[in-house]
């Protein structure tokens, strides 16, 4: 059975049949993928729904032809789960999976590319440069201002990233940051606060804004301390939240995406936009933002589920 636009909840639970809830894979994310998969799993069995947790190890087709689905939500983060590879796979297969498509999948993975579209799709991004693997980090430094933030071009959760002072430490950032990738992304500073949009099922969650003592929002930030502040309503004016909003909309739709994703921006002191990166398989676990900002709205973390497993019905992504 296949619905033209986002079904309703009660279609979903009735038109879904087996669901394999995908996790794991091989990237760094791997452990923050299984969190988030099992915490999928559970609040679709909640709902009814026939679900169960597929732990991508090995052989994925041999793994997908033991459980035999009728689509795929996808809760994998990183390379291999979040950058078009097992979308390909699926579109190859005709099997129904949630979110966005190769190419936003891709492109959004893609730090750099996704930075080169939103500059000419008019979307406000830091200025950046960019070393491969092999090229001269002091030669690139002679034209850089600091501060600036280094990061893989092609990774998630803040792996690999590290705020840069001074040229005496770019080489080194560099080099943490080609542990993960052949490319670096060094990207220009912005001294403001960090705020988040997520996006599901074509629709704008409310913006929250991000604040922790850490230098910026990184991995334990995300995922283990405590001290994080996640504040909504964000607290921004309603023409702020606007733009900020319109703006969010345009970055996910200029890369392709299309589904659900959260896309992660700053402001600077002057109250300017500047917009970082797009995920197109955000985190679910206790920490997850995607799930704040819809509690925000009344929608609880199972209603936020089966919004998302309605996404992979042809056409509602």
């Amino acid at each position: 059975m296949e619905i033209a636009q986002q079904p309703s909840n009660n279609e979903i639970v009735a038109a879904a049949g087996r669901v394999a809830v995908l996790m794991g894979g091989h990237s760094a994310e791997r452990d923050i993928s299984i969190k988030s998969g099992r915490a999928v799993t559970e609040a679709l069995v909640r709902s009814g729904i026939d679900a169960s947790e597929l732990v991508w190890d090995g052989d994925l087709m041999s793994q997908l032809a033991d459980c035999s689905p009728d689509r795929v939500f996808i809760a994998l983060h990183g390379r291999g789960g979040e950058d078009g590879s097992v979308q390909g796979t699926f579109e190859v297969m005709n099997m129904p999976y949630t979110g966005s498509g190769v190419l936003g999948c891709a492109l959004s993975m893609d730090k750099v590319r996704s930075k080169q579209v939103w500059e000419s799709a008019g979307v406000p991004t830091p200025p950046f440069s960019v070393c491969l693997r092999g090229g001269e980090a002091e030669m690139l430094a002679q034209d850089i201002r600091f501060p600036v933030m280094v990061k893989p071009a092609r990774e998630g959760s803040s792996f690999g990233a590290s705020r840069v002072g001074e040229r005496s430490e770019l080489a080194s950032a560099i080099e943490n940051s080609l542990r993960y990738d052949d490319v670096a992304l060094i990207e220009k500073w912005v001294t403001g606060a960090e705020y988040t949009l997520g996006i599901v099922a074509g629709d704008p969650l409310p913006i929250i804004k991000l604040e922790t003592p850490h230098e910026f929002y990184d991995f334990e930030a995300k995922y283990i301390a405590e001290t994080t502040r996640y504040i909504c309503p964000c607290g921004l004016s309603d023409p702020q939240v606007d733009r900020c909003t319109n703006l969010g909309l345009l970055a996910f739709e200029s890369l392709g995406a299309s589904g659900w994703g959260r896309v992660d921006f700053m402001l600077d002191e002057q109250g300017e936009p500047w917009f970082i990166e797009l995920n197109t398989v955000p985190g679910m676990t206790d920490h997850s933002l995607v799930p704040m900002a819809a509690e925000a709205v009344g929608m609880s973390f199972d209603k936020l589920v089966l919004k998302i497993l309605g996404t992979s019905f042809r056409g509602a992504r």
